[in-house]
Formats: structure tokens, C-alpha cells, sequence
């Protein structure tokens, strides 16, 4: 159990805390480069007893920490259990409008899913557990990960060997702006779906507008494959099962009175498991295919594949409710009682280490939670004063869990 201690340490640090995540806020960084942001976290750490390694892939990097305790030696499973804590730094291309005093200064770019936070909680937890070194038998990589907006970061830095060896336990939270101030939350199994796109290409014959009978219209097929992919999804799929096909763009036309040669549309598949999503895009592509065919035109389908399901090893949840309530009492977590339809690249690491997301709520204390601005809303709002507990909880499940692993 972490010590009693580690949530007032961590509220001690709170200071530096927000001074890098507001840092890191005012200069949002986007996808697989992330120079200015991963230079202020090594500027933030640079007096801390860490090795670093980064690849060619990305400008993440890993920092590892050999435990002082007897038995640990860097690299060797056997000399000590091996945990990974990660922590996401890359933006997101939109404007933001929260008009703080430390907002964007990139036009078109903005923290608004937290990453910021992430990556100044697990800095401190990197701080956290070097003042407890010699207390440590074991090894800790903390994971400073660009790229997770879409990027595959995570798989990237997999692919680099920067987690090489894998851990045998690995952890990571998630900001939620519309959650209850300072509780964790998280669940067994699936926590966030798989999420890949889609873009359809309905093809036909182009003219004039007052002759469509002279034409082959894409427009009527795409409209009608809109409908077709939701009854796809209500009457393919058993409705206790998740899931989501959404088309998101619907673009044809250059004027009013020309018919298109083509119509386009694209959107995004969740599912949360690998027989859903299979058959999923089966399906979809059938679907839209058989669809404008009966529109007199044809479709073609293009699927992307992005994040896996993200899955979370029941132990590890078990362990990191365990730190939460040590660390909050008993309302300091919430057992979810179903999976965010969201989808995020941490589930490459928990494809291959068993370990857990967990989800921090950063709604001001005090205030209705529930009708705060979520994340990736551009007046999305932190209440700082949360991110200590988050720092403990990554430092508690570190400790935790090379002290007694899934017991």
C-alpha cells in the first residue's frame, strides 16, 4: 500500500506540477513531433537520477529508474519487477477559447484532451519515486509519449524498442473534465473501443440537374447509404453489444445545377471487441455497396484501421482501486459500469503488458460536474488543484505494484 505520505508529497509538489503543465498548454505540439514539449519535461527532470532513450520514430523518449534497494539492477527482470507509467504530450488542431492567462499562443492549436496534465502528472511522479529510490527493488520507465491523437505514437515507440524489456505491469490516466473533482475511476475488460475510419466513394454519372433521368445520380446512393450503415448497426448487431458507425462527412457537388460524377462520405467504426470489428467492416463495405447499386451507381470502401480496443487486466484495476481508496478513502474511486466508446493508443501497450487506464476527474470542486465542457471542446477547463492526486496514483501504482505485484 503506498505510504500514508504520498498524497501530501505529491500536493507539495504541486507548484512545479502546474508551472510545466501550464508550460507545456501554451505551446501545444501536434502528433508523432513534439520537440518544444519533450525539452520542457527533460529541463523539468534534469536533476533526477533517470536514464533516457529515445528513437527515430518519434520525440518521445523513456526515463528509467533503477531502484536503490538491494536487488535491482537496470534491465534485469529478475533483480526486481519492471513497471511502466505513461503519459501523453501531443495537442490537438483546433482553436482554443478559454481566454486563461497561460491559453495557446499557436493560432489553430490546443490542449483539449489533457495531455498537458498527463504529462505534467507523470513528471512529477517521476520526481515522486526518485526521492523514494532507495526504498525501490525494482525498475521504473516512464513512458513521455507524443502522437496519440490518431498518431499510433504508442506503437511507434513500441516499435523503436524504447520499451524493451516490456514491463511486467504498465499504468496510465486520463484526465476527465466532466468528471467528479479528484475521484479515479476504471473497469476490467474493455475501458475504450477500438476506433477506425472509413471513407465510401459513391460513384455515378455526372450532368445536367433538370435531367437527372440522363444521369447516374450519386447523391440519392450516398444519402441512402447514410441510412443503411444505421440499420446495419441496430439490426446486424445484437443490441447489447457496442456498437458505433457514424458518418461524419457527407461532401458532393461543385453547383446547384450540375449533378456530380461522385459523392464522398467518411466516419468513424468503434467497437470493443476483435470479432466486432471484423465483421464490422465487413459488413459496412457490403452495405454501402449494396446500397448504391440499388441507386443505379456503385460505391467503393476504404477502411482505415486505427486504435485496438484499450483492455484492462482485472488485477490491475483491482490494484490501482485499491491505491485510489488509500489514497481518497472510499469515494475516491468509482468502479465504471461501462466502457467509453473513446478510443486511445495506450491500448498498444496493454496489448502486450497487462496493466490499466484509469480516468481522473478534473471538474472544479464544487461545481456541477456534469454540465462542465468535455474533453476536446475548445472552453475545456482543468481544475489544477486535481493533479496532485493524479501524480500520487501513478507513483502509488508504481510502488504498489514492485512491492507486491498482482497479489
Amino acid at each position: 500500500m503506498p505510504a500514508p505520505d504520498l498524497l501530501d508529497a505529491a500536493r507539495s509538489l504541486a507548484p512545479g506540477i502546474v508551472s510545466l503543465r501550464r508550460a507545456i498548454h501554451a505551446e501545444p505540439e501536434l502528433g508523432l513531433d513534439c520537440p518544444m514539449t519533450m525539452a520542457k519535461v527533460r529541463e523539468a527532470l534534469a536533476d533526477l537520477p533517470l536514464e533516457w532513450r529515445s528513437g527515430p520514430s518519434t520525440t518521445g523518449a523513456v526515463a528509467t529508474l533503477t531502484g536503490g534497494k538491494a536487488g535491482a539492477k537496470a534491465g534485469a527482470k529478475a533483480d526486481g519487477r519492471r513497471v511502466l507509467l505513461r503519459g501523453d504530450m501531443d495537442a490537438l488542431p483546433m482553436e482554443e477559447k478559454t481566454w486563461l492567462a497561460f491559453a495557446s499562443t499557436i493560432p489553430g492549436r490546443m490542449h483539449a484532451c489533457g495531455h498537458d496534465t498527463h504529462t505534467a502528472m507523470l513528471a512529477g511522479a517521476a520526481r515522486l519515486l526518485c526521492e523514494r529510490r532507495a526504498e525501490i527493488a525494482g525498475t521504473v520507465d516512464f513512458m513521455f509519449q507524443p502522437g496519440e491523437e490518431g498518431h499510433h505514437g504508442a506503437r511507434f515507440m513500441l516499435e523503436d524498442g524504447l520499451i524493451d524489456p516490456l514491463p511486467d505491469a504498465a499504468f496510465a490516466l486520463h484526465v476527465m473534465p466532466n468528471a467528479r473533482h479528484g475521484v479515479l475511476a476504471g473497469r476490467p475488460g474493455a475501458l475504450m473501443a477500438a476506433a477506425d475510419q472509413f471513407t465510401i466513394t459513391v460513384r455515378g454519372r455526372g450532368g445536367h440537374a433538370s435531367m437527372p433521368h440522363d444521369c447516374a445520380d450519386p447523391v440519392p446512393g450516398a444519402a441512402a447509404i447514410v441510412g443503411a450503415l444505421q440499420a446495419m448497426v441496430t439490426r446486424r448487431f445484437d443490441a447489447a453489444s457496442a456498437v458505433v458507425v457514424t458518418v461524419t462527412r457527407l461532401q458532393a457537388g461543385t453547383a446547384h445545377n450540375v449533378i456530380p460524377d461522385e459523392a464522398m462520405l467518411a466516419g468513424t467504426i468503434r467497437t470493443l471487441s476483435p470479432g466486432h470489428r471484423e465483421k464490422a467492416h465487413e459488413l459496412l463495405a457490403a452495405t454501402a455497396r449494396a446500397a448504391a447499386s440499388a441507386h443505379g451507381v456503385e460505391a467503393e470502401c476504404t477502411i482505415t484501421p486505427g486504435f485496438p480496443v484499450t483492455l484492462c487486466d482485472p488485477r490491475a484495476v483491482a490494484l490501482g482501486a485499491k491505491v485510489a481508496r488509500a489514497l481518497g478513502g472510499a469515494e475516491g474511486w468509482r468502479d465504471l459500469p461501462a466502457p467509453i466508446m473513446g478510443a486511445e493508443d495506450f491500448s498498444y501497450v496493454l496489448e502486450q503488458v497487462p496493466g490499466a487506464m484509469f480516468f481522473l476527474g478534473v471538474a472544479p470542486e464544487g461545481e456541477d460536474w456534469a454540465q462542465c465542457c468535455a474533453i476536446h471542446s475548445p472552453r475545456m477547463h482543468v481544475d489544477e488543484s486535481a493533479l496532485p492526486t493524479g501524480t500520487a496514483m501513478l507513483a502509488g501504482c508504481a510502488l504498489e505494484f514492485l512491492e507486491r505485484g498482482f497479489d
